[in-house]
């Protein structure tokens, strides 16, 4: 990247009064930052990430790529592949004309219960942290900025705005700012965003920690970008390395920093800092003029990218197989019928709620994935089990516009006396506007549209925070109020919002017309957020499973796809409970049951339960897919492509076991009291047996570890040389891991821990890979700085935490 000129920057500083650089350090408005004319600043936009790129508004007219959760890049242990994943998002952000993506989350698993588990990459640092860089690069070779979140220890969504977690130096330091350091240091990440939670007492918007290490000793330059609302202070934020505040134009700054600084509580050096960050970073978008164009990255938009490709091929790679007893791949030429069921497999989960949420253009299910791959003829579907619970929007290609008579619906604006202000031609029944988008003076937003319905009797509704007046065919069925329940958090209303439904029996189409005023937080229309559709209800869930696996029975194999929703899985809140929602267990078994060539494909952001896991022929863990997530499940089941993936973290059994944490807090404060001991070093703490461990997976060919040698210690750590062998019949991928151990010694550490790895592509026969070991991996922190115990350490290959049947011994020789 070519340097910005520092001495331009300065300049343009110098240029500005108090006022006018106080202005730019809070946002223009919910997704951008204030233009300054003067100094040749346009406004950034900035874009909700991680895993695709919306933009600055919901609309689906204007769709976005959705790529796999960040837990299916975390299961590729691939950086070339998470490079792939960040650079489509560079792509897709300059597309949609924002300048920073708000992504990655690279917070670490703590919990499997956390909320925003699907959002972050691993419970390992190590890896996390090369991913993450990955995919910064990967993003800023697009010259547009990535900004790594939510620093630091933001790893639980209960109490997040105020929780203060605990941790100890040893932990913070190796584990939490180690998945971040990477990011700063090696990546050059030119944003970075600020948590709300506090660490060991300030909350970190104010927190010590963004001098030492962020901007200190790792010397990162660039702003750091508050999450949406987290700072709540004038003084002690504005002395501390924050740097903006979102959103705006409201905020805790503006005049009232202008005072902090003419009072001298707040130094106005310290103001020109925080603008000095911020206009180095619009020199390297590209968002300031007298810094010259295109972008300081040198590049005017980086290489083309095939999103749809990258989504389904990422997919693939980042699949799990967990479970096979010979039974996949299948040969689609001499397959025969297949039954696939479960609610997922048609209505499939492609991403996590919350801020995360994207809108693609289409989503490929794996019912769909497995009809195009085999044709109709073949493919036979059951729902099997309920999942998704409250009102799913209207199918698009089942609604018409009642006015352009095209595909559709008409939403339009009116004031409280019925007047319409803004009419709009929308393709989807989920809907939300933020802001400028709602027109000054609505009262109420009126949706009319025609639903090609089934003949029957339908739940129809909204899912919404409000009031609700539902009309079909002339006739008022609904007129009622949608109140949220629980805690009311930033995008509860769009996130969270209840549903309200009438029974309607239909015979064919029907007109339908909702009216919708919103209320609570989110009266004076500064938000309106509401999807109209049905609801599904399963009146006798035991005979919709007894009905599944009777046609289980009469097809060739079946395919269950079970898994969770964005109401189970999201920002807001954790999950209380790891297993499958409904009568998906129930379903597994009896499908099991009536065909033993049943494989399994759990569609979750996250680890699930799977009590019946040994009762299945395949197991194959898909998380949240993305967009073309059938397709990708398909090239997966008939060995079109290798399921590529190794578990970023570990699955527990029962959810009971002790080595699974909690991430509430008591009376405001999460204590991280196993230390040092996170994930699979934990469960290894207690002599505990997951239902899968740490890096494990399968593939469709065999592997044999044969011989690994450490070369000598040096400045950079030491490089293991392994031979593999694939002794199977096809080309395949192994991911070949080293576990770093010592024992003896005066310092505390984990039965062992991730210290390097390599993925290996090979066809059958023998390979030699090169598993390079930073020095890195040898240290520990002690007080204020590192230190290495010199000696010998004990490197352990293998293909999973506790699959390690070869190891090396290294001569650490000095300190350092």
């Amino acid at each position: 990247m070519a340097p910005v000129d520092e001495d331009l920057i300065s300049t343009l500083v110098s240029r500005l009064d108090l006022e006018r650089k106080v202005r730019l350090l809070t946002g223009a408005d919910f997704w951008s930052t204030p233009a300054e004319p003067s100094v040749g600043l346009r406004r950034m936009v900035l874009s909700d990430g991680p895993s695709g790129v919306r933009g600055e508004s919901f609309d689906e007219r204007d769709p976005s790529l959705s790529l796999p959760s960040s837990t299916a890049l975390g299961a590729t242990w691939d950086p070339a592949a998470a490079r792939r994943y960040g650079a489509a998002l560079g792509a897709e952000a300059r597309r949609q004309h924002a300048d920073v993506v708000l992504g990655p989350t690279i917070n670490l698993h703590r919990s499997p219960f956390g909320g925003r588990h699907f959002e972050s990459l691993s419970e390992d640092p190590l890896l996390t942290g090369e991913l993450a860089a990955a995919y910064v690069e990967g993003v800023q070779s697009h010259g547009v900025a990535a900004t790594p979140k939510h620093y630091v220890a933001n790893d639980a969504e209960t109490e997040r705005f105020t929780v203060d977690n605990r941790v100890d130096e040893r932990a913070l330091h190796e584990l939490y700012l180690a998945a971040f350091e990477p990011v700063v240091t090696r990546a050059g990440a030119w944003a970075v965003m600020s948590a709300y939670n506090a660490v060991n007492g300030p909350t970190m918007s104010e927190n010590p920690l963004l001098g030492e290490p962020l901007t200190g000793e790792w010397g990162f330059d660039g702003p750091v970008v508050s999450d949406w609302g987290a700072v709540r202070t004038t003084e002690a934020s504005a002395n501390a390395e924050q740097h903006l505040v979102m959103p705006g134009p409201v905020g805790v700054w503006g005049e009232r920093l202008v005072g902090a600084v003419r009072d001298g509580r707040v130094a106005e050096a310290t103001v020109d800092d925080k603008v000095r960050r911020l206009l180095r970073l619009a020199a390297r978008v590209g968002a300031l003029d007298a810094a010259g164009s295109p972008p300081v990255s040198g590049v005017s938009g980086g290489p083309a990218e095939d999103g749809p490709a990258v989504a389904r091929g990422l997919a693939a790679a980042g699949s799990v197989l967990v479970r096979n007893t010979g039974e996949l791949p299948w040969d689609a030429t001499a397959l025969g019928t297949v039954a696939v069921l479960g609610h997922n497999a048609a209505l499939a989960r492609t991403q996590g709620g919350g801020s995360a949420t994207v809108r693609p253009a289409a989503v490929v299910s794996p019912l769909e994935g497995l009809r195009g791959a085999l044709g109709p003829d073949r493919v036979r579907y059951r729902l099997g089990a309920q999942v998704a619970e409250g009102v799913q929007p209207f199918a698009p290609d089942r609604i018409t516009n009642p006015v352009t008579g095209g595909p559709g619906l008409r939403a339009v604006f009116r004031d409280a006396d019925g007047a319409a202000l803004r009419a709009e031609d929308r393709l989807g029944a989920a809907l939300i506007w933020m802001g400028p988008e709602i027109p000054e003076g609505a009262d109420h937003v009126e949706i009319s549209l025609r639903w090609d319905a089934p003949a029957g009797t339908h739940r129809l509704g909204a899912a919404a925070v409000g009031h609700v007046t539902l009309d079909v065919d002339g006739t008022t069925v609904l007129d009622t109020e949608g109140v949220l329940t629980g805690d009311e958090g930033p995008g509860a209303a769009i996130f969270e919002a209840p549903s309200v439904t009438a029974g309607v029996t239909v015979d064919g189409p029907v007109e339908v017309v909702l009216r919708f005023r919103p209320s609570g937080r989110e009266a004076g229309m500064a938000l309106c957020a509401v999807t109209v559709g049905t609801e599904t209800v399963v009146a006798d869930p035991d005979a919709e499973v007894a009905a599944a696996a009777a046609l289980a029975a009469e097809c060739d194999v079946a395919v269950v796809v079970v898994g969770t929703n964005d109401r189970i899985e999201s920002e807001g809140f954790d999950r209380t409970t790891l297993a499958l929602p409904g009568h998906q267990d129930a379903l597994v078994r009896a499908v099991a049951a009536a065909n033993r060539r049943t494989v399994v494909v759990v569609n979750a952001g996250a680890p699930v339960l799977l009590p019946w896991r040994e009762e299945v022929a395949a197991v194959l863990l898909g998380w949240f897919g993305g967009e073309r997530f059938g397709e990708a499940v398909a090239d997966v089941l008939l060995g079109v492509a290798e399921p590529g993936g190794r578990l970023p973290t570990t699955w527990p059994a029962t959810g009971r076991e002790r080595s699974v944490l909690t991430g509430a807090p008591t009376d405001g404060v999460l204590r991280y009291d196993e230390g040092i001991h996170l994930g699979y070093r934990n469960w290894l703490r207690h002599g505990e047996t997951p239902a899968y461990p740490f890096g494990h997976g399968l593939g469709y060919t065999s592997w044999t570890l044969d011989a690994a040698t450490a070369g000598p210690w040096s400045a950079d750590g030491v490089a293991v040389t392994v031979t593999l062998t694939n002794t199977g019949t096809r080309a395949g991928r192994q991911v070949v891991q080293a576990y770093l151990a010592r024992s003896g010694g005066e310092v505390e550490r984990p039965a062992r821990w991730l210290a390097g790895w390599a993925v290996v592509d090979a066809a059958p026969g023998t390979t030699t890979v090169t598993v390079p070991v930073s020095r890195r991996a040898f240290r520990h922190r002690a007080g204020a700085t590192w230190a290495t115990e010199p000696g010998t350490w004990t490197l352990h290959l293998g293909f999973s935490v506790t699959d390690t049947p070869l190891h090396a011994d290294v001569e650490v020789v000095a300190q350092g």
